[in-house]
């Protein structure tokens, strides 16, 4: 298990565990990150993420990133 910021790109990945304080998972729920769901990173800009998640893309930042375990 590992944090969505240190997968490769394009490779597509299952969330194991989210991670933060309760609003934090609230927020992550929200955009569609869910235990059990898919991930793919489309690329990375600065300290940005651009990842797939249920058909849409969705930019996260690299603290968010870190929270979602793969």
């Amino acid at each position: 298990m590992m944090p969505l910021v240190f997968a490769d790109k394009g490779e597509t990945l299952i969330i194991k565990k989210i991670g933060g304080s309760p609003e934090v998972k609230k927020h992550l729920e929200d955009l569609g990150f869910n235990v059990g769901g898919q991930v793919s990173i489309v690329s990375a800009l600065g300290e940005n993420l651009i990842v797939k998640v249920k058909e849409s893309r969705v930019a996260v930042s690299d603290e968010l990133a870190r929270k979602i375990m793969v």
